[in-house]
């Protein structure tokens, strides 16, 4: 498995962010991860990248521990957070340089120019991010997340402010890197999840609410908004 999560706890206070939650996801496997704000998504995904250490339970990455071996796993898993914090006075190749070489890749010059086109940053390449638009300043986000070719890919809305075309852009391209990783995705947006994941785990209040094939999930017809609806207005989905 690429990545393990077992009894996974993150409490603040008395309030359970996440409760206790396990949950598998294998390679090349598009798993989508939903649900309302503040169910515990993104503490999830903080605790499996290690930027929250977990109050109790375990997550592995790769086969290994996510706490015992932090810097690891940060070399396995590229991660674009929600916030996607950029600092905007470098330039889009001289931040793409400055991430690469904390991961210490080689080839690096021929590594930045590959990853500018393929999130399709050709363009805007030149400019100070602090220059770009949303969409432009999240493909750069997107863009930190490969260069390093990690193994796990997790990514926390990555078609926020990306208009029509740039989200199909972006969704073939997560597409295309799920061939040889492992993607944990979460959006709000339902209709890019179905489009892109094969797999969806909701999360409501804390606690897992559902997780199956998207297929098993639809097999009565139902939409996936009414799926969301009935799983995070109850404990459990049937």
């Amino acid at each position: 498995m690429s990545i393990v999560v077992e009894n996974l706890l993150k409490q603040y206070g008395e309030q359970k962010a996440v409760n206790k939650i396990s949950f598998n996801i294998q390679k090349g496997e598009i798993v989508g991860f939903l649900g309302p704000n503040g169910a515990g998504k993104s503490t999830t995904m903080k605790m499996i990248t290690g930027y929250l250490t977990p109050d109790a339970g375990k997550a592995s990455v790769c086969g290994m521990d996510v706490v015992a071996h932090p810097i690891e796993i940060k070399k396995k898993i590229g991660y674009l957070p929600e916030s996607n914090a950029l600092y905007y006075e470098m330039y889009v190749k001289e931040y793409l340089s400055f991430i690469g070489g904390v991961h210490q890749i080689e080839n690096l010059k021929s590594q930045i120019d590959n990853i500018i086109e393929l999130t399709g940053l050709t363009i805007e390449q030149k400019k100070k991010i602090g220059q770009l638009s949303k969409g432009y300043k999240q493909r750069v986000g997107l863009a930190a997340a490969l260069i390093h070719s990690p193994e796990v890919l997790i990514l926390d809305e990555p078609t926020s402010g990306l208009d029509p075309n740039q989200i199909i852009e972006i969704r073939n391209l997560i597409k295309q890197q799920s061939v040889n990783k492992t993607v944990l995705f979460s959006s709000h947006i339902l209709q890019e999840v179905q489009a892109i994941c094969d797999r969806i785990i909701i999360i409501n209040k804390g606690n897992i609410v559902a997780d199956d094939t998207l297929a098993n999930l639809q097999k009565n017809n139902q939409s996936l908004e009414d799926i969301f609806k009935r799983a995070t207005a109850t404990a459990v989905i049937s």
